[in-house]
């Protein structure tokens, strides 16, 4: 199952289903919260994995083998799920959470302790599927930094890059046909900058 799919089929809903659930917010918030999570934590994993983190992103993956998209609904509503992603947040995000849960609030018309509670149960959601990407194609850290690139930088399937079809096109703030930097930094006015 590549990112679109996931984002699409019930899994996707079900994600969205549970953030308006628990924090009792409309699905639109929810759709948009969750839909500028997912690419800014992919942004802040590249951002580590191209700072020489790498490895580590590998390590932590070895926990994340994807088998948390089997059984979704299960993580969802086990209590220690905001414990996992709150944990994950702390080593992608670092320091930076609040601010960019301030973001992505700007977005949604969300406040910052919600999105934080939306950043924290899709965490372990994108460290599944990078996981299982990671697991099904045997990737190293070198693949796991290009698979991250990939994702970020615009996804070409000729040279190894996964498809984000109609996801890509929703993440494409600046119309350009691909989901690039500019993107990500439109969805967080310009944060990632250095």
């Amino acid at each position: 199952m590549d990112l679109t799919s996931l984002l699409q089929s019930p899994i996707g809903q079900q994600i969205i289903g549970s953030a308006t659930q628990q924090l009792g917010i409309n699905q639109s918030q929810a759709q948009t919260a969750v839909g500028a999570a997912i690419p800014v934590l992919l942004a802040a994993l590249n951002k580590n994995a191209q700072s020489g983190d790498a490895e580590g992103i590998v390590n932590a993956l070895n926990k994340h083998d994807g088998s948390i998209l089997d059984n979704l609904a299960g993580f969802l509503n086990q209590g220690n799920a905001q414990q996992e992603g709150l944990g994950i947040l702390g080593h992608v995000l670092g320091n930076k959470q609040e601010n960019i849960a301030n973001q992505i609030g700007k977005e949604s018309g969300l406040n910052t302790e919600q999105v934080l509670k939306i950043l924290a149960i899709v965490a372990p959601i994108v460290m599944g599927f990078l996981g299982k990407q990671k697991q099904q194609n045997n990737l190293d850290s070198n693949g796991i930094a290009g698979l991250l690139g990939g994702l970020v930088g615009g996804s070409n399937p000729a040279s190894g890059g996964i498809n984000l079809g109609g996801f890509e096109k929703l993440l494409d703030q600046d119309g350009d046909g691909k989901l690039g930097a500019s993107d990500v930094m439109g969805l967080l006015g310009g944060f990632f900058k250095k």
